[in-house]
């Protein structure tokens, strides 16, 4: 009777592994001390033999059964110590020979420190220890795979080395942590896997991607892909020494925005890779004097209409534009040309793709199981579950990943206010509250300040900037005063104040004058950058110079007029691509910008215009170094609605310009305003000169002031205001 009940507990077990079910499959692969035998389950072998000292040992197929098992000989003993690996040859039904080594003598790879560390939410750079990476165990070359998945029964490795079949690699699960494990001897770069999930309480079984794989085949294909270990020599260490030291506050911060995929394409529309974009973009946008790119999205997405803000690769670069060493490239020549690399990163939300995280594991595994606040239903994605430790550590590990295997500059933190409410562009009914009765949602708040401080702790120098659209106060400012920690936040209202102003006829604009002073309210509020981003030209919107009113003439003269005051105005700057020579179509991300343009002199002279913006916003000090400080702001005169013309100063320390801003198409003489000292004045920049395809109106050098107070100064100058038109004068020294 105990033999028959042993036997009956043996085919259970044997059944379980047969169809994909058993939950630990080391408990009856590989060896098996009590019996002194090997055990082998191979669904896809004709015959099976044990290589020992170079002998083939024929092993033992248990009839009906694709189970294999080698007995104790006289000539050869079983050796019985665990930790000893036994390498197969087999031939599959075609005759193909296989010699790899057992996966089932491995013993455990990930250690129990790391285990406790990822439920703690604590293991920040768990992408080293998840994922698929290639390593050696006991002088045995494999790839160690891991992932989560707390709810499955069993979790297999399934890829091309094992036809796609789930019974083949099943894998180990960790205890409670609900990681699971599988070092596969012999698996190298380049091979395609997935992981195969068996539900425990459905019996669903589902396919997935691995959440922390480097690289991803090509869309439409949807498998990750094994990675060697890459010894890219990085040749930026001055940049980082620079970085670390840098006092970012003060430092000029110009950023061109950049979607990869449609700044530029060859000859057949198809994407440039990442080393031919480094060489083209350096060349292109060193001489226009911007500091830093900023990338949307190149985290691994299935569909290019998201533009890359429907992630499902969180530590892998798109292989749309090449593989992970041409993206470290394109980094890497960026910095050695003194260029700065942002991301935007998308941790608010993710696709419902079956492949993907939805559902990982059979449950609400990274999201919300209610969808009240697990579905964002404006963009149809889910929400992260911002309150599970072991999801905070994904993200917490996919920022850090980026600055730490590609030495990026910061992250752009996409649809922040998304994150904050949990009544988010939902009705009433919509939308669970907080433990508070409040629509503040505290866990993504936590999750926040802790991705802020790790970030700004582990790689100083480097920026989380926050897309962040509603009046949440202290977003830049530290955790310990109450504030969100982020280095920056765009000032989205500003750039919907100017934008609506600017679209209005100049004969109307001096009943909305309030819309250009208005900021200055809050402007020193927190540390604000002022986007002018994709957001603005596309759906509908049209682009920067449509919006302007007027003829043609006027178009451009009121766009060189808004980068004028843009790039005189206190906070950091980012431009989205096409707005440096004012594409007159709004951004298609299916083809490359029409660059033809620039044949034009009103577009060749929108471009010289941003040149010289930057190279003044970079060089004065008075343009940024006290971009977050009212003591770099001083009012001239903001009073004068009724010919619509702002006049304001920027200051630092020992150094001063002053800006004067006419927003109608009136040449203004003899214009006077008040100047904080006397002597000579030189026009720095007229977004009406010639230079730049304007009308070149303008001023006689020098403008020679005089001892007539005016607007609550001792001294002032008369000019001639050009008309749709910005100027920027100084003292000469």
């Amino acid at each position: 009777m105990p033999k028959k009940s042993k036997k009956s507990a043996l085919a259970n077990e044997l059944s379980l592994i047969v169809n994909a079910q058993h939950h630990d499959p080391f408990n009856i692969l590989g060896l098996d001390q009590k019996n002194q035998l090997l055990r082998f389950f191979l669904p896809h072998a004709e015959s099976v033999f044990l290589l020992i000292d170079g002998h083939k040992e024929a092993t033992q197929r248990i009839p009906e059964s694709d189970f294999f098992e080698y007995k104790n000989s006289e000539q050869h003993g079983l050796i019985k110590e665990p930790g000893t690996h036994y390498q197969l040859c087999w031939l599959d039904k075609s005759g193909y020979e296989h010699i790899e080594y057992c996966p089932y003598t491995f013993a455990p790879q990930i250690s129990d420190f790391d285990l406790h560390l990822f439920t703690e939410g604590k293991l920040y750079q768990c992408y080293k220890v998840l994922g698929s990476h290639m390593i050696e165990v006991d002088a045995i070359q494999g790839t160690l795979f891991a992932t989560w998945a707390p709810n499955a029964q069993r979790v297999s490795v399934i890829g091309d080395f094992n036809q796609w079949d789930g019974r083949c690699h099943p894998m180990r699960a960790r205890g409670s942590s609900g990681l699971w494990e599988l070092f596969i001897p012999g698996i190298k770069a380049e091979f395609l896997y997935k992981y195969e999930i068996l539900n425990h309480q459905s019996g669903e079984i589902l396919e997935k991607i691995d959440p922390y794989s480097n690289q991803f085949e090509l869309r439409p294909a949807t498998a990750s892909v094994t990675t060697a270990i890459d010894n890219y020599q990085w040749q930026d260490n001055d940049w980082l020494n620079a970085r670390q030291e840098s006092q970012w506050a003060h430092d000029p911060m110009s950023i061109y925005e950049l979607h990869l995929g449609s700044w530029q394409r060859d000859e057949h529309n198809l994407f440039l890779n990442y080393r031919e974009l480094a060489h083209q973009l350096v060349d292109y946008i060193k001489p226009l004097g911007f500091t830093h790119i900023e990338l949307l999205p190149i985290t691994e997405h299935p569909l290019d209409d998201s533009w890359g803000y429907q992630v499902t690769g969180y530590f892998a670069p798109s292989r749309r534009f090449g593989n992970l060493s041409d993206f470290k490239y394109f980094v890497d020549y960026c910095h050695q040309h003194q260029i700065g690399i942002l991301v935007d990163w998308v941790p608010a939300h993710f696709p419902k793709d079956a492949h993907g995280l939805a559902r990982f594991d059979g449950s609400a595994l990274y999201e919300h199981e209610d969808p009240r606040l697990g579905e964002h239903q404006d963009w149809g994605t889910l929400i992260y579950n911002f309150g599970r430790n072991e999801v905070k550590n994904f993200l917490f590990a996919s920022a850090l990943f980026w600055m730490d295997e590609y030495h990026i500059d910061g992250l752009r933190v996409d649809a922040v206010a998304s994150m904050l409410y949990l009544d988010y562009s939902r009705e009433e009914g919509e939308w669970l509250p907080n433990q508070y009765g409040g629509n503040e949602n505290l866990e993504a708040i936590d999750f926040l300040k802790e991705l802020n401080h790790l970030t700004h702790v582990e790689y100083p120098g480097t920026m989380i900037i926050a897309e962040e659209s509603t009046s949440w106060p202290q977003v830049t400012r530290p955790a310990w005063v109450g504030g969100l920690g982020f280095t920056m936040k765009w000032n989205m209202g500003w750039m919907h104040d100017i934008l609506d102003y600017m679209k209005k006829d100049p004969v109307h604009r001096h009943y909305h004058h309030d819309r250009l002073t208005f900021g200055l309210l809050y402007c020193f509020s927190e540390n604000f950058l002022l986007p002018f981003s994709h957001d603005e030209v596309v759906h509908g919107k049209g682009s920067l110079l449509e919006k302007m009113p007027g003829d043609d003439w006027q178009k451009f003269a009121n766009l060189r007029l808004l980068y004028t005051f843009m790039f005189t105005y206190p906070g950091k700057k980012l431009l989205f691509m096409g707005c440096e020579f004012a594409q007159r179509t709004e951004w298609n991300f299916n083809q490359a910008l029409p660059w033809q343009e620039l044949e034009s002199p009103s577009h060749q002279g929108i471009k010289a215009l941003v040149s010289q913006l930057n190279k003044l916003y970079t060089e004065i000090p008075a343009l940024h170094y006290y971009d977050f400080d009212e003591k770099g702001f001083d009012w001239v005169d903001c009073n004068d609605s009724e010919q619509s013309i702002l006049i304001y100063q920027r200051n630092a320390q020992d150094d001063s310009v002053i800006i004067i801003l006419n927003f109608t198409p009136v040449i203004r003489k003899n214009y006077r305003i008040g100047i904080p000292f006397g002597g000579h004045y030189e026009e720095l920049l007229n977004s009406d000169s010639s230079y730049y395809n304007g009308s070149n109106t303008g001023n006689s050098d020098p403008i020679i002031s005089e001892e007539t107070p005016w607007m609550n100064r001792d001294h002032s100058i008369s000019i001639t205001l050009p008309p749709l038109a910005g100027l920027i004068i100084r003292k000469k020294s």
